[in-house]
């Protein structure tokens, strides 16, 4: 549950990013604004590459597990190797 809120909340934060960055570049073209521009984005990038490095590990420790479609293809795959041996 913990793990589903810290994505949630990283997800709301970087789409709060972005938003912050459109009205910089639409609102106002100073040179200043521009920089505001520039260290959203920055922000944006630098919150999504972490949090797509945390939910790697988060799922090669196991602490995700796949379910739904992803479940469904990995049962599927392992199902095709198993009569592949017999």
């Amino acid at each position: 549950m913990i793990l589903q809120s810290i994505v949630l909340i990283t997800f709301i934060i970087i789409i709060i990013t972005l938003g912050s960055a459109l009205y910089h570049l639409i609102k106002h073209k100073s040179e200043e604004q521009s920089q505001k521009t520039l260290k959203s984005l920055t922000f944006r990038i630098s919150l999504s590459l972490i949090l797509f490095v945390f939910i790697f590990i988060a799922f090669a420790t196991g602490l995700i597990k796949p379910h739904g479609i992803g479940l469904k293809m990995h049962n599927a795959h392992t199902a095709d190797i198993e009569q592949n041996k017999h």
